[in-house]
């Protein structure tokens, strides 16, 4: 039985992973005595009222879960405020007001020492500029957060050297900065936050500076390291095709506030309002519609081309079942038939018709 669908699933949703980083009502605002501006309210201040008040909601009311294990995509227009959010949640740029719960307290709590800690042994960030340390090889800047956690010599260069093996450089190790390509040095900035084992991973439009080839290679590798490793993930995009290739659920977001959070098919198939709809108007649907969505009930004795996992992406497979003279069965999560996808479907699919999940 052949499965062309299998390699290209749409992300497992973790929805009954626990709850790895979490905000409540959190604020970014920006802004001359902010603080007191939204303390005492009994209700949210308008745009208008901002505005007023020479204030600017880079953050507003935002209150997400991101589950152990998942990646959780945060995505919008320049100015969206999404790369302020996931400073907020790391507490590189402090909140105005709302909590951020980690490991079942409110970081916002935390002592500027503990919060060290916090970010030394449990958070791994990358960015979008590598800021490597142009003096230190490969391995130097690999260890460098464990030289920094007070670990003797041998024990962060033997870690660092596991890591660098991990990202694909090993051989590289006493190679300077200078002497890597852009996504090598981008390999060594993930290496880096990888290094200190954290359990959460912040990324912030970290493949955004390179290449499209260089982009689409990073992206595998990135695939890659996330089914070996599991890592609560926070990564930043403005790229909907990036965002659909790596995301278990997406957040869209807009002057500050999240608008509709969902898995990739969620947003292109539901869109909560119109403007998540503009948003992914032009997304290639194949991509990520799912043959669960487009299946219907299975025909008594029903006879099949192939096989096909139930969150198998259209896109997978669309090329062999418009060749097929017979309808795919789709598998379900429980390795029973589900239901089956019909020639028709797809094409109707691929030719750009409206399709409601």
């Amino acid at each position: 039985m052949t499965q062309p669908g299998k390699s290209e699933t749409a992300p497992a949703r973790p929805a009954t992973q626990p709850v790895q980083i979490a905000c409540r009502n959190v604020w970014k605002v920006f802004g001359r005595n902010a603080e007191e501006f939204l303390s005492g309210r009994t209700a949210n201040p308008t745009a208008g009222e901002l505005a007023a008040a020479d204030m600017v909601g880079a953050v507003q009311a935002v209150s997400i879960d991101v589950h152990q294990g998942e990646i959780f995509v945060i995505m919008g227009l320049s100015g969206s405020g999404k790369s302020t959010l996931v400073r907020c949640l790391s507490r590189l740029i402090e909140p105005t007001a709302g909590e951020i719960i980690f490991e079942g307290r409110d970081l916002l709590k935390a002592t500027e020492r503990e919060l060290i800690e916090i970010r030394r042994h449990k958070m791994g960030m990358v960015f979008q500029h590598f800021a490597l340390l142009p003096h230190q090889t490969v391995l130097g800047n690999v260890a460098f957060p464990l030289a920094i956690q007070g670990i003797d010599r041998a024990t962060r260069e033997a870690r660092a050297r596991k890591i660098i093996e991990l990202v694909g450089l090993k051989g590289r190790e006493l190679y300077f900065p200078r002497q890597l390509s852009g996504g090598q040095q981008q390999r060594v900035g993930i290496a880096r936050s990888l290094a200190v084992e954290p359990e959460i991973w912040f990324l912030d439009e970290p493949f955004s500076a390179l290449d499209p080839l260089i982009r689409r290679e990073m992206q595998d590798e990135f695939l890659r390291l996330q089914n070996l490793l599991r890592k609560t993930i926070v990564f930043i995009t403005h790229d909907f095709d990036e965002a659909i290739r790596l995301a278990d659920r997406i957040a869209i977001m807009k002057d500050g506030a999240i608008i509709q959070v969902g898995s990739p098919e969620d947003l292109v198939t539901r869109p909560a309002t119109d403007y998540v709809r503009e948003f992914t108007r032009d997304v290639q649907r194949a991509k990520v519609i799912s043959a669960r969505a487009l299946m219907r009930p299975p025909a008594p004795g029903g006879r099949y081309a192939s096989h096909v996992q139930a969150t198998a992406r259209i896109a997978s497979f669309a090329a062999q079942i418009v060749a097929a003279d017979q309808p795919f069965g789709v598998i379900g999560e429980d390795g029973q038939l589900a239901g089956e996808v019909h020639r028709d479907t797809v094409v109707a699919l691929l030719a750009g018709r409206d399709h409601q999940a």
